[in-house]
């Protein structure tokens, strides 16, 4: 009996350290690119929903950043955003930064488009042309208004003639004088 639980208790222990072996391993290949050494540049953007510090910073595709840090400026209140990019990547002057979205479910990353000027972006300047994140309710809601204000104006015609117009007499209205009795 005493050889039954000693062989349960290691081999629960062995089970034990290969889960922990698991979840070693998952942490430090978690997806996270490591960036290493790289410079630092700003963005400011009117909104950055769903974009989390970690969040990948891409070139055509490629990670070749990350976000650092954001915060909301209280004197202009955009949202401020520092990133790393990694060394070796030069980044023309008028290149732009959207907010984009990996799938309709979210995972939003900085999108970087090169620009085409001779002169490149250093260590610790603000990239200025900067397109904030898309809602989709938002919209979805200009969609409906819309097609809303779409229908009620096709509504509002018969055939192309204003409604009433169409050969049969008009509804006399209250207001009008009644003939003689």
């Amino acid at each position: 009996m005493l050889r039954r639980n000693t062989t349960e208790v290691l081999t629960g222990l062995l089970v034990l350290a290969v889960a922990f072996g698991f979840l070693a391993y998952a942490l430090a290949h978690s997806g996270q690119e490591s960036i290493g050494t790289g410079y630092t540049l700003y963005a400011r953007f009117d909104n950055v929903a769903g974009l989390n510090v970690g969040a990948p910073v891409r070139l055509a595709g490629v990670q070749v950043g990350r976000v650092d840090a954001e915060d909301v400026d209280q004197k202009t209140y955009l949202a401020n955003v520092r990133m790393t990019i990694r060394r070796g990547i030069e980044l023309p002057k008028d290149s732009s930064v959207t907010v984009s979205s990996e799938s309709l479910l979210g995972g939003e990353y900085l999108a970087i488009e090169p620009g085409a000027d001779e002169t490149t972006l250093k260590p610790g300047q603000t990239i200025t042309i900067t397109q904030g994140a898309i809602s989709l309710e938002q919209l979805l809601g200009k969609f409906i208004f819309s097609a809303t204000n779409m229908v009620s104006a096709m509504g509002s015609t018969k055939g192309g003639q204003p409604a009433g117009a169409s050969g049969s007499a008009a509804p006399a209205s209250p207001a009008a004088p009644a003939g003689p009795k």
